[in-house]
This record gives C-alpha cells, sequence and structure tokens, in this order.
C-alpha cells in the first residue's frame, strides 16, 4: 500500500489537492451577500457583447436573455434580473465613481445560480484606460477527464478567483492587491470592471484555460437564451470617495497643444511652476500608442523640463502617451 500511495504522488501533482473556499455557509466561505454593508455603489452602466448559445454550433445564434441595463444598479436574490453573455461573451461595466485599492475586498461580481454547485464561470479583469485590461488569476481544479454536462455540478473548493463561484444574491468578491504593480494600471483609478464567460468546455478547439493553463470545466453545452454567465452585477466596496488616494511621487505628465496638429510638448507642471530646469526622471524613453495599444512612436528624453516631439506623421485619432509611469491621452 505505501509503495502504490507513493506512485500516485508521483503521478498527480500537487495542485490537484489545493482547495479553497467553499459554498455559502461553510467555515471561510469567501462570498458577500447582496445586502452587505459593505457595498457602497453599484455599476451604472453596461455594454455586453453577446456569444453564442453553443459555440460548438455558432448557426444557432447568439444568446439573448436579458439587457445590458439588467446588470446595472443594485443586485437582489432574484435569478431574472440578469444578462447572459453566451459562450465567450463578454461585459463591460463602468461606475459613477472610478473603483479604488483599499484594505480588503474592493468589489465583487454576481452571478445568478440557483444552488450552491450548478456554477457558471466568468473570468475578471479591470482597466484604468478602457485599453490596458488586468485579469485576475483564475484556478481551476475541476478534472478535466469528463465533461461537465449543461445541468453538471461544480465543487466550489476547487475554484478560486473566477466569478459565478456562489449561488444568487452572494458576491465573489476580488482584491485589487492581488494584480501586479504595472505603469498601465492605476489600481485608485479603475473605471472598467470586465466579465469574460468561461466556455467550460474540455474540448481545446474551444476550451478556455486558467492561470496554470488547465482547461476550466463548467457545464457545457448550455444551448439556450440564457446561456454561458448570467451576469446580474458588480458591487463596490471602495471607491476613491471612501479610500485614501496616495500622492503619487511625481505629478501626472501635461501635453499641449490638445488636440494637436504637429509639435506636441510635454511638460511637468511641478517643474515649471516652481522654476526649476529639471528634466523629466524616469526611464529615458517616451512611448505614443493608439487605442489598440500598438506602439506609434518611441523618442529619447530630452534633458529639458518641457521637450517637443513631431507628431505630424500620426494619423488623425486618439494616443496614449507614456513616460516615467504616467500617460496621458491626446488628439491629433
Amino acid at each position: 500500500m505505501r509503495t502504490v500511495a507513493f506512485y500516485l504522488f508521483l503521478i498527480f501533482p500537487v495542485s490537484l489537492w489545493a482547495q479553497f473556499d467553499g459554498i455559502v455557509g461553510s467555515e471561510g466561505c469567501k462570498a458577500i451577500h447582496c445586502d452587505a454593508p459593505q457595498f457602497i455603489e453599484w455599476a451604472t452602466g453596461c455594454v455586453v457583447t453577446r456569444g453564442y448559445m453553443n459555440i460548438a454550433q455558432p448557426q444557432n445564434g447568439y444568446a439573448s436573455y436579458g439587457a445590458d441595463a439588467d446588470a446595472t444598479g443594485k443586485v437582489t436574490e432574484s435569478t431574472v434580473n440578469v444578462v447572459s453573455l453566451g459562450d465567450g461573451g463578454e461585459a463591460i461595466l463602468t461606475f459613477q465613481t472610478p473603483l479604488a485599492n483599499g484594505t480588503g475586498y474592493d468589489f465583487a461580481v454576481f452571478e445568478n445560480s440557483f444552488s450552491d454547485t450548478f456554477l457558471e464561470l466568468a473570468f475578471v479583469e479591470v482597466s484604468s484606460d478602457s485599453v490596458h485590461y488586468f485579469r485576475f488569476l483564475a484556478t481551476s481544479n475541476t478534472q478535466t477527464a469528463m465533461q461537465v454536462g449543461g445541468n453538471g455540478t461544480l465543487d466550489a473548493t476547487l475554484i478560486n478567483n473566477l466569478a459565478g463561484k456562489y449561488k444568487a444574491g452572494w458576491g465573489t468578491p476580488f482584491d485589487l492587491d492581488e494584480l501586479p504593480d504595472d505603469p498601465d494600471l492605476d489600481k485608485n483609478n479603475i473605471r472598467y470592471v470586465k466579465i469574460i464567460d468561461v466556455v467550460g468546455s474540455i474540448n481545446p478547439d474551444y476550451a478556455t484555460y486558467d492561470a496554470n493553463e488547465n482547461i476550466i470545466n463548467d457545464p457545457y453545452p448550455t444551448p439556450f437564451a440564457s446561456s454561458g454567465f448570467d451576469l446580474a452585477g458588480v458591487g463596490v466596496i471602495h471607491n476613491q470617495n471612501n479610500t485614501a488616494i496616495p500622492v503619487a511621487e511625481f505629478p501626472k505628465l501635461v501635453v499641449y497643444p490638445n488636440p494637436v496638429t504637429d509639435k506636441l510638448r510635454i511638460a511637468n507642471m511641478q517643474y515649471m511652476t516652481e522654476g526649476n530646469n529639471c528634466e523629466l526622471r524616469g526611464s529615458s524613453i517616451i512611448e505614443i500608442y493608439n487605442m489598440l495599444g500598438q506602439l506609434q512612436m518611441s523618442v529619447l528624453k530630452s534633458q529639458m523640463s518641457v521637450q517637443e516631439i513631431d507628431v505630424s506623421a500620426l494619423p488623425k485619432g486618439v494616443y496614449v502617451l507614456k513616460v516615467d509611469g504616467n500617460s496621458v491621452k491626446f488628439v491629433k
């Protein structure tokens, strides 16, 4: 028996035994009820891009249950007031006040599952500028040898950082501290939350994968108008109204004129008002990206407090200039 146990340990990775919090009411459950006083605000805008009812049968059309507005406002325990994303569909939610990084969880995502075990899952991403999105590292340790059927069930203790882990009325919480520090992400100015349906198929042609490159197995197919993740809403725990926002070490950049025709000037207003002939500090490169996140120009910084760049060759459009860990938009 000892030999068998030893070989099993070698064959199966330790991660298969890694477990997380369980269903609502179980010890250590992290779910937050929609009526909890922690929620100070709810999403005010939502734009949904629907996925197919069955990604393997696109001829049958897209999910269609609910409307974008059904994912805005306060969430209740209702399983009806939702918008269905379909296989691989997504929703982008916006807020009256940008989210901020406080102590503990900062927001929660709600789905409409009628039970603790019928769980339709989704990835969660956030963005400060609508260009660069950052995904919470999701884990699914559910077996992938057999497809979870359209009416199948999941064990919540094998799932982490995937929205839809809990039944209706109970939100899956997310902590902005878990995301990497990156100049393209201002954790104290989160304006967009993106929810992306997990297809759930274990067929590699359609599968979606967690942060460990494991296929995520969840109920599939669900070939109905209400296919995929059913988004009830997003509750805000921390935003700029109730969270202390640290002052940046260097003030944000100013670019002018804006809109610009040919010569774009870049300045740090602190140095200008203090009368210092101090160069822009940080990295030695100024980069300009289009709104698809594609690099259009990169130039070396000068040693002057105000630098001029010739952007006359750029096509007309909106651009993002990045330097010293800051970014600012301008129009050409």
